[in-house]
């Protein structure tokens, strides 16, 4: 194409924990969805992982805020203000002058019309021309390599920060899915519970983020065991420094009515799956992706569970953001999955 230099095409996973751009094949950018705002003029002081170092410690001239809840938009001009900035540190890395954006962004497959709305606005007002969305199992399916055109069952599990989304696919499309608020989010607000009824700890989200992957697990015992966790916070009877140490076998209590959630509805999608399709599953396995995916000895819980083998894919942080740029790049062919 003579003009294709003056587009950008840019595969984006919008995710409520991190953000993902892939540009080119190539991932440029990989940072917390979180951007810090002055209050009294509206405009951008940090964005990603230097907006993360500010969460919980701003002056009340600044707030930090996350876009995006349980995977959708929360806060529209906050998304706008976070995808502008990161276009623009992409922009500032490569050098180039105002090219037209092509996007490619993947949504939670539970989402309203108003949500999906919500994304494809933010998009378009954040430069994007061109703007099409996938649903997130689906890009998933493409980034850990299922070929998801095949007249053939596949079961993905994907755990993100906001939602966890489960989906059968076949022949292009979802034939089965739920998509359910029990994901990542939930698993460090539950650890903060915790550590404030048990050990009388007040901590915030960051160091409750920190517990869930030094520690985190989903069994109560585990081959390779992680030491234990030490948190110093504020008392929350007294607001005296208090120590306190955590393990990963309470951390696994503490989630244990989580995952039951996941558990459950992968057994939903199961029984609402036909059963051709369900005999390829229970050969192929099920797949996990996801930051959720990374937490300790989940896949054999849930492989206990269901009587099925799960399977941690490669790389499950960034397997939605892999899958949309596949997408992108192959939009002629893939273009039944785009909207």
């Amino acid at each position: 194409m003579a003009f294709s230099f003056l587009t950008q095409e840019l595969a984006i996973d919008l995710g409520t924990a991190n953000t993902v751009i892939f540009m080119n094949d190539k991932k440029v950018i990989d940072e917390p969805s979180i951007v810090a705002i002055d209050i009294p003029t509206g405009k951008p002081i940090a964005v990603g992982s230097a907006a993360k170092l500010m969460h919980g410690k701003t002056n009340p001239s600044i707030k930090t805020v996350r876009p995006l809840k349980d995977g959708v938009i929360a806060d529209f001009d906050a998304a706008e203000i976070m995808i502008r900035e990161f276009i623009k540190m992409i922009n500032y890395r490569k050098s180039f002058f105002s090219p037209s954006l092509k996007m490619v962004v993947c949504i939670p497959k539970g989402s309203t019309e108003v949500e999906i709305r919500a994304v494809r606005d933010s998009s378009e007002h954040a430069g994007g021309r061109d703007v099409y969305l996938i649903f997130e199992p689906m890009a998933a399916a493409l980034g850990i390599g299922l070929d998801v055109q095949a007249p053939s069952g596949n079961m993905v599990v994907d755990i993100g920060g906001g939602t966890t989304e489960i989906a059968v696919i076949s022949l292009g499309g979802i034939v089965a899915d739920e998509s359910i608020r029990s994901a990542g989010d939930v698993f460090t607000y539950e650890i903060q519970q915790y550590m404030r009824q048990q050990h009388n700890v007040k901590i915030g989200e960051i160091t409750a983020e920190d517990i869930k992957i030094k520690i985190g697990s989903a069994l109560g015992q585990l081959d390779e065991a992680p030491d234990p966790y030490v948190v110093r916070g504020q008392n929350f009877v007294t607001a005296h420094p208090i120590e306190a140490e955590v393990t990963y076998q309470e951390i696994a209590h503490c989630l244990d009515k989580s995952i039951a959630k996941i558990e459950t509805s992968v057994l939903s999608v199961l029984e609402k799956t036909p059963p051709e399709l369900y005999s390829d599953i229970v050969n192929k396995g099920i797949f996990l992706t996801g930051g959720g995916a990374l937490l300790r000895g989940l896949d054999q819980r849930l492989t206990k569970k269901i009587n099925i083998p799960f399977h941690v894919s490669e790389d499950p942080l960034r397997a939605v953001a892999r899958g949309t740029c596949i997408a992108l790049k192959n939009s002629s062919k893939f273009k039944f999955l785009l909207r």
